[in-house]
């Protein structure tokens, strides 16, 4: 084989191969390219991520805070009813509180006068009972009933079955239908009862 041959065969050679390696360096570059791009695309969702966590946590202190201010608020509030949840009540007895005290300046009242002036108080001090749903409890010929009742006495009795309230000694009150105060009564028991004690 002469040398041009050999230089002939080795341009093949050359040439076969010179193709092959730029074939290997573009993929290697779209190799490059693609992972360039994935980290791109992991920095931006990174990012997007990062930012997301930012606004959630101002979302978070912003809430807390509300959340701070509205508990404040109504610890205001709940002082401010207990320090006047009763001022429609005042204002409401401050007429009686006047009547009372108009009818007490006068020197020269008769009995009589005195009696109205007390009739007239009792149904003031009535008609604010009602606006405040404020309920009498006078049990008279009812059966006693220890949950609104408190039995002062026990009286032995043919006129009333036994455990029936025969007098009151004091009202009792309902505030809404809640207990505020028992009405103190007597109550019946059987006659025979007496005897055998």
């Amino acid at each position: 084989m002469s040398s041009r041959d050999a230089s002939k065969k080795k341009a093949v050679v050359d040439e076969a191969i010179k193709p092959q390696e730029p074939d290997a360096e573009a993929e290697m570059l779209e190799e490059e390219a693609a992972l360039v791009e994935a980290e791109e695309q992991l920095i931006e969702q990174i990012n997007q991520a990062q930012q997301k966590a930012d606004e959630n946590w101002e979302l978070l202190l912003r809430t807390k805070a509300e959340m701070e201010n509205l508990r404040r608020r109504t610890q205001k509030d709940l002082e401010n009813a207990h320090k006047f949840g009763n001022e429609k009540l005042v204002s409401e007895l401050l007429p009686i509180m006047d009547s009372m005290e108009l009818g007490l300046a006068v020197e020269d009242a008769s009995a009589e006068s005195l009696r109205e002036g007390m009739e007239l108080t009792a149904n003031m001090v009535s008609q604010l009972f009602e606006k405040f749903n404020i309920e009498a409890i006078n049990p008279v010929s009812e059966k006693f009933d220890p949950e609104l009742h408190q039995a002062m006495s026990l009286q032995a009795t043919d006129e009333f079955e036994p455990n029936t309230v025969i007098s009151v000694m004091q009202k009792g009150y309902l505030l809404n239908g809640r207990l505020v105060r028992p009405a103190m009564v007597m109550v019946s028991k059987a006659a025979d009862e007496e005897k055998q004690d």
